[in-house]
Parts: structure tokens; sequence; C-alpha cells
């Protein structure tokens, strides 16, 4: 099979972004140097597991990272989301028994194969015959046969074991419960405190959860703080496009949709996800069990590198590592399978062809029409590089939209957007120092070109900002610049 040119990628030789989960097997500075050696260009700091001091040790050592490679690495906080859980059982567990009769109830007696507690009242009244709860993700099916404000009566379509706190999901119905929790709003402030740059906001229903989370943010001063949803339930899934408006990212969370919905029905329902965001030019990652056999052994299976190739050539903006890399035995080598398959995906000479496959047309704005333009200039014109000047990352947002299938070299005098930009699809954020002239921006762009891999001697560069400088969203000049060798050699203004 033909391969794709090589000088027409970023350095780190793919377009698409890893994001590695950190916890105990990669928790530590040198893993954490070696999981981002490997490839990794984000990290997900899982606010389920480990406590905050060690979140904060994790994210001091991710900048010292970044200090160290020059290079800016975001970072996504995220939040546990409320836990549905059964109550105890007087032995620790109980066997429920296929086709049985089993009640969840307010009685906060210890449970047995007839009964449990529900320690959460506001289930009650709006549970409805021929409903769904399933127990301990999924093993237990149970289906309501009548439900009131005291007592849920089922049946089980599937028994088996079932022990104390087990999780339970409510597929059928939209839960009145808060989207955060006093831990939800305890480490959300932890993150805008520690600077995390994305906060992942789960088991997200209405897009009033999104807006509280915004608020919540602004009010502890994290208005640069990128949110992204986390698209896990069937109810958020009806109401898509509202919540996709509401955010800054996606995440097609598989894990709890996959327990909610039928098995045959999520492979569709994430090209669905990913579709809809690239419509609207939010990024977009692809989430749980990508590479889970890699948990205890160092290759993975040949239907798990499938997976991840078809995020791939969907056109996702990153694919992530959970366990994998969180506390797996092999979370360096996890990463380096995925930076591989995604590699070899990206050198595929029809992988550009199957990206645009989705159509994704400008909205009818100046800005949209450039970043359309930077694209069908670098089909017809040999380019090394679309050079785009941004202080808020919504003019690289629009070319990354558009999946160039070159490289994008993202100059930010910000450092927070250089950051969140990381997990947008083909870019390579940088970091420097604001302009203040046309002519300054033009030698800027080429000598940052130079100095990071994206172009030669002669290699011509687009160059894309908005005048008069430094006005977010003002999008409106495009200019087509000649890279000269001397360019390196002058001063760094």
């Amino acid at each position: 099979m033909a391969k794709r040119d090589q000088s027409r990628i970023d350095p780190r030789g793919r377009k698409v972004k890893i994001l590695a989960t950190i916890g105990p097997a990669s928790r530590s500075p040198e893993m954490l140097r070696r999981l981002f050696k490997a490839g990794a260009d984000a990290f997900r700091v899982n606010m389920s597991h480990g406590s905050q001091k060690d979140h904060a040790e994790a994210i001091t050592a991710i900048r010292a990272l970044e200090k160290e490679f020059r290079r800016p690495i975001a970072i996504l906080a995220d939040l546990q989301g409320p836990k549905l859980r059964v109550g105890t059982f007087k032995d620790g567990q109980a066997v429920i028994k296929h086709s049985a009769h089993f009640t969840l109830d307010r009685d906060e007696t210890p449970g047995d194969e007839n009964r449990v507690c529900l320690p959460h009242p506001e289930l009650f009244g709006i549970m409805k015959r021929g409903q769904r709860l399933l127990i301990n993700d999924g093993k237990i099916r149970l289906k309501v046969k009548e439900a009131d404000d005291e007592r849920i009566f089922c049946t089980a379509e599937v028994g088996g074991v079932i022990s104390d706190r087990k999780g339970v999901n409510v597929p059928d119905a939209e839960v009145p419960i808060p989207a955060l929790t006093e831990k939800d709003r305890s480490d959300l402030a932890f993150a805008v405190q520690h600077g995390a740059d994305w906060i992942a906001l789960s088991f997200v229903q209405r897009p009033d959860d999104m807006a509280e989370a915004r608020k919540l943010v602004a009010s502890h001063g994290g208005k640069a703080v990128a949110l992204c949803a986390k698209i896990e339930k069937p109810q958020a899934v009806n109401r898509l496009g509202e919540i996709i408006d509401m955010s800054d990212g996606i995440m097609v969370a598989r894990g709890d949709l996959g327990v909610e919905l039928e098995p045959h029905e999520v492979p569709p329902l994430q090209k669905k996800i990913v579709n809809a965001a690239r419509h609207a030019g939010k990024p977009v990652i692809v989430a749980t069990q990508m590479l889970e056999s890699m948990i205890e052994s160092p290759t993975p299976t040949r239907a798990e590198v499938s997976d991840v190739a078809n995020a791939v050539y969907d056109g996702a903006d990153a694919v992530m590592l959970s366990a994998e890399s969180a506390a797996g035995d092999w979370p360096q080598e996890s990463v380096a399978m995925m930076h591989s398959i995604a590699h070899e995906v990206e050198r595929d000479e029809d992988y550009i062809e199957r990206v645009r496959f989705l159509e994704t047309p400008p909205d009818a704005t100046t800005s949209d029409a450039l970043a359309h333009s930077c694209m069908t200039i670098a089909d017809t014109v040999s380019i090394s590089a679309i050079t785009v000047f941004t202080a808020s990352g919504s003019t690289a947002r629009r070319v990354a939209r558009e999946r160039p299938d070159t490289p994008v070299l993202v100059l930010t005098p910000s450092m927070r957007t250089a950051r969140r930009v990381q997990l947008l699809w083909g870019t390579h954020a940088v970091a420097t120092k604001d302009i203040g002239s046309f002519e300054e921006m033009i030698a800027k762009g080429k000598r940052m070109a130079l100095r990071h891999g994206f172009g030669e001697a002669g290699s011509k560069q687009i160059v894309l900002a908005g005048v008069p400088f430094g006005t977010p969203g003002s999008t409106n000049l495009l200019h087509i610049v000649t890279l000269n060798g001397d360019e390196l050699e002058k001063h760094e203004g």
C-alpha cells in the first residue's frame, strides 16, 4: 500500500492526539516523562481515583516536562460525576436468581436475595413499568414491574451476584440529580486552582449541566478553562446538538454508554457523535477500552488495533488510554502502540480522503471562509505549514475543522491557549511573544516554522491572522510566504 509524504506531517509524525490517563502505574515524574516521549500529547487526571495531593504532584511533574521539552502539554481533569449505588447486604453480597423478583427500597436495613436499600430518593417516583435498572456495569439487569415513592419492584431479566455498593445505571429515564456532586465541586475548584486546561463533566444529561459547570468554573476564576462533555447517557444523545453548543469539546465515553445501550448500538452512535462534534468544529475524544488487553499484555488484540484505527479514520481529534496507562503493567508500551497505530493509519494514501468524507461546510463568516481557503490552497500548492496567529484558539479550531493535509503551526501569546489547542487535530502549538505589525507577523511566522521543523528554505507557508492584532475572533488576513534559510539567524522579537 502506498504511503503518504512524511514531510507534510508534524514533528510528532501524526495529526490525531493521544490522551493518556494518569494513575498508580504512571504518576511518577519518570514514567510521565517516558509516556510523553512515547507519544502522549495530553494527560487525563481521573478525579474518581487518588487524592488531590496525588493529582497536584502529577500536575507539577507535567508542568516540569513542559519546561524540559519546551512544548505545551494539555491537562484534562475528569470529574467523577454522580454515582448511583445500591446499599449494603447482611452477608456482604447476595445472589439474585434469574427471573426472580427483587425490590429496591428506602429501608436502610442490610439487604438479601430479595431486596436492598437504594439510597437515592430521587429515583423513587420517577421509575415506570418496563424501564430497566442495570447493576454492576450491566451484569445484573432488572426490569421494573411496579414503582412508587417507597419501593421499586422488579423482575431479574439477568441475575447474578450482587454485593455492597455496586453501581446502578438508569438508561430509560432522565434522573433528576445535579451533574455536579459536592465532591465534583471540590475537585473542580482544585482543577481550576492547579491550572487544568480542560475539565470533563461526567454523566451529562442536559445542556443545563454544562451551563452550571461553566458558571462554577468562572466563579473560581477559570474562564480560560475549556469544558468537555462526556457523552455516556442516552439522554445526552437525545440532546446532543444542544450539549455540543454548550461545550468546548466532546468525549465519547464508551464505558457507561456501552452499559446503558445494547453493544451493537455503540459503534454507529460513536460515529454520529464524532461527526456532530466535527460539524460544530469542537474537538472530539474517543475513549474507553481502546487497548484494554494491554492492561496485562504487552501487545493488543487485532480487534483493538482496528478499533483505534477506525477512530483515526473517522477523524477524531484524540484517542484516549484509560486503565492501560493508569493502572496497567505496560503503560509506556500502550502509548507507543497507540502512536504506532495512528502513525500507520495516517500514512495511508487514502487517509485524508476518508477523513474528509464527512463534509464540514464553512459558516458564512470571513473567519470560516479563510480557514476553508487554507485547506484548498494547501491541496493546490505545495505548502509546508499553515501558521495560525491566535489569542483565543478559535482560529486554530476553525482550521483544524477542515482537516487540512498540511500541519497547523499555532502561535499564541497565551500559554493557556497553547495548552488547550493541544487536543486539536493536526496542530502544533507554540507560546511566543505577541506581534504588533504585519511585517513582524510575517517575520515571526517564518522563523517559528523553520525553528520547529515546519519547512526549509524555499518552502511555502500560509499565514493566517486577524487585524487589528490581539482582537479575538477577527481573523481576516491570509498570506502566502516563502521561507528563507537565513530567517533563523535573525533576532527573535
